[in-house]
């Protein structure tokens, strides 16, 4: 089993939301700040803490025990300021992993320059992955890893049943790797070159933009 973490969230919004819920769910440790208390009131039952604070508020975030956290997630809505404020405190209480939402291309830079550990645009990562979906039936879900390298869930066609890895010989044709094969509840990891490929199999792949494109016209 993995190891229970203990994460703090603030902010109690649609994003910060849904994180602090499932992270509780998984069974860590999480502690729910917002300076609106309907909010805290609301997520008392999805959290093993929720407290009314004040974020950029230091000595309200020393108070909280900040600095024994793991993980401490950004997730504040539109106030920009107060999300470079908190993200600015965090860091300089040495919070080893602050993950901050961006709102905007100004935001993201702002972020990198205070030194956010991981920064995250939740609309435009959803956005892309609808986009590639809408794109092609045959993509069920999209991964973007870097501007040149991605992963794709692809949905096996007829083109492909019954051929095996080896049949199809993907990486040499493609330069495309494919990492997993998922058939009903059964997901096979690094599957071996004779695994038989069946229609309606889901192929998790990886590789450069333009040679899973390319993969996904020619190959499928």
């Amino acid at each position: 089993m993995a190891l229970k973490k203990q994460f703090a969230v603030i902010g109690l919004g649609r994003f910060g939301g849904s994180i602090c819920k499932e992270l509780y769910k998984m069974g860590h440790q999480v502690l729910a700040i917002d300076n609106r208390d309907h909010k805290v009131n609301e997520f008392a039952a999805f959290a093993t803490h929720a407290v009314i604070a004040d974020s950029t508020d230091e000595k309200a975030l020393k108070s909280l025990g900040i600095r024994n956290f793991e993980y401490v997630i950004v997730a504040i809505g539109d106030n920009i300021q107060t999300s470079i404020l908190t993200t600015l405190l965090l860091k300089e209480m040495n919070v080893p992993n602050v993950w901050v939402k961006a709102q905007s291309d100004y935001h993201h830079k702002v972020l990198e320059k205070i030194g956010a550990d991981r920064i995250i645009h939740p609309e435009h990562d959803m956005g892309i992955r609808i986009a590639q979906h809408l794109h092609s039936e045959k993509i069920v879900d999209y991964i973007e890893l870097s501007e040149e390298y991605s992963i794709v869930e692809l949905l096996a066609t007829t083109k492909i049943h019954n051929k095996s890895l080896v049949d199809l010989n993907i990486r040499a044709k493609y330069g495309c790797t494919i990492l997993a094969i998922k058939r009903a509840e059964r997901i096979n990891v690094s599957p071996l070159p004779n695994e038989i490929i069946q229609q309606g199999d889901m192929l998790v792949v990886i590789g450069h933009k333009n040679d899973l494109e390319r993969f996904e016209e020619e190959g499928m």
